[in-house]
């Protein structure tokens, strides 16, 4: 049987300024993917990375004083706390100014070369050096980028380009006939249409520059960083060497981007790959924007919120879960302190944390900390609603729509509290001879417990890791749950592992 392996890649960052809560949106999702996968037996490979050679890095590294390689170390030495502090479980960290990046790019430049897809003319028109990118004048808004409502520059020299416009029918057959390469669908249909209204070739080189990589046919250019920036995909995988590694996980399962960048990642992208004979990735997933307040969250707009403060609010765990409980992953969603509140005192502090308390309080409490091990299946109470939350929940993590897949499985918390008061063991267990019947309601409850904490365990890694010592078993893969069987021993009273948040923490 073949081996089980996923490799996923969030898009790289800028590094000309913190990570805000934004960009820790993308990779909090990218990492729950990658725990959703590595649970279900994929060997999995997650790749995150800094994007370095970009004008606006070399700018901020000048202001500050500092050589451009210098900051950029310092600055990948914060980003990479921040992910540590989110527990972000990548496996590999790609920086384009690392030496197998910089060779991979060069190999990749020559090998499309050798093909006849680059050649040299003049470029003038408008560049945007907040979005790094050639824009037409018809893009502009009042004469501004629409993105960063700045005026652009204009630019006038020689350059190298990429000779997309030659890539318009293998793009639009390669959509066609791999459904599903570019999702959620209305980005794909986005894609479509700048397609059918016409590529033009793209320049993928900057002359007079020295903070990039050298052009390999012409040392006064440097290749753009875009050109640059989208090789990490698979110069972390030592493309151009003959890497087993390389051989191994390309072509990537998944890059998860932003919806602001598809038209690099899903037709620039693509094409490069193409023209060097190489195999395209088999799946775009552009996530939506985070609103605050409802206004869209930008560093350019500084209405952005440091996760870093938010982590000291909520924790790190809960605020994984409640960004991708909140915010649809494949649309926009709108976000503010009072709303991640009320959606952690409900959800986490009220249902899950409760139901966790409140069965090992009564279980201490009426059979000594103990309940038999016994089976759960069809003709437990709590059974069909579990079977049928986990199969949703799997369902819809295949499609990365997280928010969904959480809220296909709450009603199976939901329904566990509500039998509670339905079999109100309090009563119960004043009653002689009732050991077997409060056994049997404990055991439910405490199958449904231990299947939640496996599907949450990509969300909530360390509280759920909690969790399921507390019950005393180990996760299984998605696929074999719910659990058959269910047990404890030795249970004893336990804190809130969520507790309830007061109204002054968000003051």
């Amino acid at each position: 049987m073949a081996e089980k392996r996923y490799y996923i890649t969030t898009a790289i960052d800028y590094v000309n300024q913190k990570p805000h809560l934004g960009t820790a949106y993308e990779k909090i999702g990218a990492d729950v993917m990658a725990r959703y996968k590595r649970m279900c037996g994929y060997d999995t490979l997650f790749l995150m990375g800094n994007d370095e050679h970009s004008t606006n890095v070399e700018k901020e590294a000048r202001k500050r004083g500092l050589d451009p390689l210098d900051y950029c170390r310092e600055m990948s030495a914060e980003f990479q706390e921040v992910w540590k502090n989110l527990s972000i479980s990548y496996d590999d960290f790609i920086h384009t100014t690392e030496k197998r990046h910089i060779e991979s790019v060069k190999k990749l430049f020559a090998r499309i070369d050798e093909q006849g897809y680059i050649y040299r003319d003049r470029y003038s028109g408008y560049y945007c050096e907040s979005c790094e990118e050639f824009i037409t004048e018809g893009d502009l808004v009042d004469g501004m980028c629409p993105r960063h409502m700045e005026e652009p520059k204009v630019i006038d020299e020689e350059n190298y380009f990429f000779a997309l416009s030659r890539f318009e029918k293998p793009l639009l057959e390669l959509i066609e006939n791999n459904p599903g390469f570019i999702e959620p669908k209305k980005r794909e249909n986005e894609i479509v249409n700048v397609i059918n209204s016409g590529l033009k070739d793209v320049s993928i080189s900057r002359i007079g520059k020295e903070w990039g990589i050298p052009l390999p046919i012409d040392r006064d250019h440097v290749i753009y960083v875009w050109f640059d920036a989208l090789t990490n995909y698979i110069s972390a995988l030592g493309y151009g060497e003959d890497h087993p590694r390389y051989r191994k996980y390309w072509p990537a399962d998944v890059h998860v981007i932003g919806k602001d960048i598809t038209r690099f990642h899903c037709i620039i992208w693509p094409a490069m790959l193409m023209a060097a004979g190489e195999p395209v990735p088999r799946r775009v997933f552009a996530h939506g924007f985070l609103s605050l307040s409802g206004e869209k969250m930008s560093k350019t707009r500084g209405n952005v919120l440091d996760p870093e403060e938010l982590e000291k609010l909520f924790g790190a765990e809960a605020l994984r879960y409640l960004l991708l409980r909140e915010v649809p992953f494949d649309g926009d969603g709108d976000i503010s302190i009072e709303i991640l509140k009320n959606r952690y005192n409900t959800e986490l502090a009220n249902e899950l944390g409760n139901l966790l308390s409140r069965t090992a309080s009564m279980i201490v409490k009426y059979l000594g900390g103990s309940v038999p091990e016994g089976p759960f299946g069809n003709g437990s109470v709590l059974y069909p609603e579990t079977a049928q939350g986990v199969e949703r929940f799997r369902e819809y993590m295949e499609q990365m729509r997280f928010s969904r897949a959480l809220g296909a499985f709450w009603p199976a918390i939901q329904r566990a509290n509500k039998y509670i008061e339905e079999t109100k063991p309090w009563e119960l267990a004043r009653k002689d001879g009732s050991r077997d019947k409060l056994e049997e309601i404990f055991r439910q409850l405490l199958a449904v417990l231990a299947c939640s904490a496996t599907v949450l365990k990509p969300f909530l890694p360390a509280k759920m890791e909690k969790m399921l010592e507390i019950l005393g078993t180990t996760p299984l893969s998605p696929e074999e749950l719910p659990p058959g069987r269910a047990g404890i021993t030795g249970l004893e009273k336990l804190e809130p592992l969520f507790p309830r948040l007061q109204a002054e923490k968000s003051q």
